[in-house]
């Protein structure tokens, strides 16, 4: 297997985060999750896959005709990123968020690429190292958890993963934990709309604008707002906050 050639910091931050996953895990795994979500059949399957072709998927990502990245200056702003903050860009599939972020947030930042594809994490580490980023962690995740230690970071960006989510309510209860209190959640997810939206997201998305509202909302964390973003004619951006206190 291709291993990228990152930094030491890297390694050690990645070192620390896998010395505390299974204690991270076995928090998650305890939340119950309601009997009512469904999933495509084999949703995720092709993001596990060892052969996956991380070139096919740059082809489907990283182009112009694909809102969120046509429109990733405006969604950046969104963000309210400050300088010195601590990012967990959660199934940051080829990366090119987790780059943004990491300019953002300067060299006293921090950011956590977390994705449960080891070829999508193979790459960006190495397009980070290439590029001179020192201030980014690869990070597997899983299932039902970003493995990220409890109070670790003051935002998780979630763009067109959280409909992938296969146990939300745990997954949730992870990104929660990880936040810091005050910490923001900044999710982008597609218009699931009968009547109106595409075959394929009616087929592909389980739920609703609302439905996943509520469900982060029901997971302890307050709604802030909807933000328009001008490029999104399928997509939607809301921004949560976690309590302070």
């Amino acid at each position: 297997m291709y291993l990228p050639k990152v930094s030491c910091t890297v390694f050690a931050v990645l070192a620390f985060t896998l010395l505390t996953s299974s204690q991270i895990d076995a928090q998650d795994t305890a939340v119950a999750e309601p009997a009512q979500v469904t999933l495509p059949a084999g949703i995720n399957d092709k993001f596990k896959d060892p052969e996956l072709n991380v070139d096919e998927w740059l082809e489907r990502f990283e182009v112009e005709s694909r809102e969120v990245y046509v429109a990733r200056k405006q969604v950046l702003k969104a963000c309210e990123i400050k300088p010195g903050e601590r990012i967990a860009d959660v199934g940051a599939g080829t990366g090119f968020y987790s780059q943004l972020f990491a300019k953002t947030t300067g060299w006293d930042g921090w950011v956590y690429s977390v994705d449960i594809a080891p070829k999508f994490l193979q790459h960006i580490a190495k397009r980070a190292t290439d590029d001179g980023i020192e201030n980014l962690t690869t990070v597997l995740g899983t299932d039902v958890s970003i493995r990220l230690p409890p109070e670790s970071v003051d935002m998780v960006f979630i763009c067109d993963t959280y409909h992938h989510f296969e146990q939300p309510a745990k997954s949730l209860a992870s990104i929660y934990r990880a936040l810091k209190p005050g910490g923001r959640l900044i999710m982008i997810d597609f218009n699931r709309i009968p009547g109106q939206s595409r075959e394929f997201l009616i087929g592909h998305v389980r739920a609703g604008k609302e439905v996943f509202q509520s469900e982060v909302v029901a997971a302890g964390f307050t709604f802030i707002d909807e933000v328009q973003v001008d490029a999104f004619e399928e997509n939607y951006l809301l921004r949560f906050s976690k309590p302070k206190n």
